[in-house]
């Protein structure tokens, strides 16, 4: 008798495919320790929703406050450490790629915490909280001059910089969009994991893997719209699930 949850039929799905993505939502970095964007904010923060500090309107408005908010979210982010869910990723891209797989990681995550856990073949729709751009002309800076500026100005433009992630009403980065959507429309098994299925144009992934073809995990604590219609649900954290996953995968494969 199996003592896990999962049927010969996925893990023969899985150890047939050619191509397999995953997208990840605020759920498997939440487990890390990372707040969600839905979290309370504490601190000297409680007092302002995310909805009004990570705008381009906001940060027009108020340069200095937004820099700072994101300084703070930084120093969180610092603090976390990949969990079990993010190191069994990267395994699982280990053993697809041993098998002459092509497997694709798409996350809605801006904390860098898979590259972190060895994750290679990374798609990050909502950019990396830990790189800094131009405000002005978008370009990526990796270092500027000393200063007591806040925030700090572009060393190319003077612009002001901003930390390099998608704020609410910005379109994610074209190319990120272009690939995730070829994957979903490439592979043969997706998962979703950690993801409220709420956030577009991500939360459309996997309904494009369906109708394509693909057999759809997904893998979460809650209820999520995709749950009635994936192939396989599986309730609860990923840093649980994961790391069973890949052991029962690479059991006497």
């Amino acid at each position: 008798m199996n003592d896990h949850p999962f049927s010969a039929q996925l893990i023969q799905e899985l150890r047939q495919a050619e191509h397999v993505a995953v997208l990840t939502g605020a759920g498997i970095s939440a487990e890390s320790g990372v707040p969600t964007f839905r979290d309370a904010q504490t601190g000297l923060w409680a007092r302002y929703s995310p909805e009004e500090l990570a705008t381009p309107q906001a940060f027009r408005r108020n340069p200095r406050l937004v820099w700072e908010w994101y300084a703070w979210r930084r120093e969180l982010v610092a603090k976390a450490e990949p969990n079990p869910g993010h190191l069994a990723l990267a395994q699982l891209e280990a053993y697809f790629s041993a098998h002459n797989g092509h497997f694709t990681l798409i996350t809605q995550n801006v904390d860098g915490l898979h590259q972190q856990a060895g994750s290679q073949n990374v798609i990050e729709l909502h950019g990396n909280i830990n790189r800094t751009k131009c405000f002005e002309e978008e370009v990526i800076v990796e270092a500027w001059p000393p200063t007591d500026d806040v925030p700090p100005a572009c060393p190319y433009c003077g612009g002001y910089l901003r930390p390099d992630v998608v704020w609410f009403g910005e379109n994610l980065p074209a190319a990120a969009l272009v690939a995730a959507s070829s994957a979903a429309q490439t592979c043969d098994v997706f998962l979703s994991i950690g993801t409220s299925g709420l956030v577009q144009p991500a939360a459309s992934l996997p309904y494009l893997a369906l109708r394509h073809g693909a057999v759809v995990v997904e893998i979460n604590p809650d209820e999520t719209p995709l749950t009635a219609q994936a192939t396989y649900v599986f309730n609860g954290p990923a840093g649980q699930v994961l790391p069973n996953l890949w052991q029962v995968l690479t059991l006497n494969a």
